[in-house]
């Protein structure tokens, strides 16, 4: 066992992950690799945001594939023992396995860099190979041509995670990301040593090359490619099954099924199935509680830099995507491909690798809960929004005037928000008006969890604010374009949207504060809104 040939660290750190009481089994992956292994000369590369389980994956096949430690008792356990090429692989095969986020110390140089993972390599390689007859002196990729050559066709299986991580390091400068691009083709491209070689990253391969270097990749993206989908994220049966268990081993459970769904799901596969942020939902299991697990730095201040700019009226398309509307895109993996994002499609297209956005049946959309916060922080932060920053400024006082009966006052920012914020909106319909109630509601998030479109009583009511504390006041909010308020407070009355603030027949009702109904109207002829509030 070496640094990065047939190392134990895989094994280790897989089991690790299944003795993890919220683990999913997402060994069937090993069943569709195993015909590429077979086959010999393939190259998978693997690209979704952070924190989709890329890493384990490549831990998982790195244990089951590797000789680097005996892992049956792992995979015994596991979906792919059932397969029939289940021994004649498990632990079978020389492995590569590297970590390309894994740094020298206080390294400064790409030389730096790259010279550990050759000399590592070339150390390893030469004690487990001694009658290949070469030196440390010698290429990388002649020392493996040469192992090949003299132990009868030996072979390698290579597990590269995070091949991108380099590029994000500031040292990195353009010269040095074409050296790692040959450097990659050197080892890999056209060499009867490689069984199979998986990479895994963040960002697809045309975004740094031109193609002709590795080019020999088959690249499995998330909106566009459905092989391979479903094991990246978690679906709705799977969340089901952790649930479950959730409610077992939890003592006093403060985390609902419809809390991870609203937090955590909205992401979609290529063939449109939904999944969930994998470590989002083990975070919220494991510490019971709803939150914001999703950390952000480097490209993702970088896209957000983009939004700020307004590129052909991203603001605008932003204040529709709060209030829960797709946005029509074309996203091409990767048009974001050059280092500056010039076109709205770019923009939308880097913000669906980086996971930031979702993509399905040609829209985008602010998947969930968690991710809405990241926007919200942006919201409230950046005066370079314009108008979509001054509304969501002035929220705090929409929802005390709400609260308080105060229906001249919300008219007042409504008033407000129409004549001298929103240039876009022009209250065609009550999605345009929807986006303005969404922002200027915006503080409200912090308090309730709010819903779009909800399905309540006999029918589809606008807005429900069910608050985080159940003694406090609900809100139903109907919208009414071209029609009064108190035709808005008639159908929440009629429509009895308040029965979805009580649980199921027989169940304790959760909700035990006030209801209010409020109405919000928009008159198309004399260009004034009206409200009126009722407690039901």
């Amino acid at each position: 066992m070496g640094f990065y040939l047939n190392s134990a660290a895989p094994g280790a750190l897989y089991k690790s992950e299944t003795e993890n009481p919220y683990f999913v089994d997402k060994s069937q992956l090993l069943e569709a690799l195993i015909p590429f292994v077979q086959q010999g000369n393939k190259h998978i590369c693997i690209t979704r945001p952070r924190r989709f389980g890329k890493t384990v994956m490549a831990n998982m096949i790195g244990a089951f594939f590797g000789k680097g430690s005996d892992t049956q008792d792992i995979f015994d356990a596991l979906q792919i023992s059932a397969s029939p090429l289940y021994e004649d692989n498990l632990n079978q095969h020389n492995l590569i396995y590297i970590d390309f986020s894994k740094m020298p110390a206080e390294c400064s140089s790409y030389t730096a860099y790259i010279s550990r993972i050759e000399k590592r390599l070339k150390m390893d390689l030469l004690k487990d190979f001694p009658d290949a007859e070469c030196s440390m002196e010698d290429a990388l990729w002649d020392i493996l041509d040469s192992i090949f050559d003299v132990y009868h066709g030996q072979k390698f299986l290579f597990v590269m995670d995070e091949w991108d991580y380099i590029f994000h390091r500031d040292f990195i400068l353009d010269k040095d990301r074409k050296r790692y691009l040959q450097f990659l083709s050197n080892l890999l491209k056209d060499h009867a040593y490689v069984s199979m070689s998986y990479m895994t990253g963040i960002l697809p391969i045309s975004k740094y090359s031109s193609g002709s270097e590795l080019n020999m990749f088959m690249e499995f993206k998330m909106t566009s490619m459905a092989m391979f989908g479903e094991y990246f994220g978690f679906t709705d049966e799977e969340v089901d099954v952790l649930y479950d268990k959730y409610l077992h081993l939890c003592k006093n459970p403060q985390v609902s099924r419809e809390g991870l769904r609203e937090w955590y799901d909205g992401y979609f596969t290529a063939s449109g199935r939904r999944l969930y942020n994998p470590r989002s939902v083990v975070m919220a299991l494991r510490f019971n509680q709803l939150s914001n697990y999703w950390t952000s730095s480097g490209p993702y201040d970088e896209i957000f830099y983009y939004i700020r700019n307004d590129i052909e009226h991203i603001r605008d398309d932003l204040a529709l995507m709060i209030s829960g509307e797709g946005i029509d895109a074309r996203v091409e993996e990767f048009a974001a491909s050059a280092m500056e994002l010039r076109t709205k499609n770019q923009i939308y297209s880097a913000m669906v690798v980086y996971g930031l956005l979702t993509y399905t049946k040609g829209k985008v959309f602010i998947p969930n809960r968690e991710l809405m916060f990241k926007y919200e922080e942006l919201l409230r932060s950046e005066k370079s929004l314009g108008y979509v920053y001054r509304l969501a400024s002035i929220s705090d006082q929409m929802l005390k005037a709400t609260l308080s009966g105060d229906t001249d006052r919300m008219a007042e920012i409504l008033q407000l928000a129409h004549n001298t914020e929103t240039p876009i909106l022009s209250y065609n319909n009550e999605t345009e008006l929807a986006a303005v109630v969404n922002l200027v509601y915006l503080s409200a998030r912090d308090r309730y969890r709010v819903e779009r479109e909800d399905k309540a009583g006999k029918g589809f009511v606008d807005f429900i604010f069910y608050p985080e504390n159940p003694a406090d006041t609900g809100l139903i909010l109907e919208l009414k374009a071209g029609h009064s308020p108190e035709e808005a407070i008639r159908q929440i009355r009629e429509k009895q949207y308040a029965l979805r603030f009580r649980g199921k027949p027989g169940e304790k009702e959760r909700y035990t504060g006030q209801i209010l109904g409020v109405g919000i109207s928009y008159d198309k002829d004399t260009k004034e809104h009206h409200c009126k509030i009722e407690q039901l």
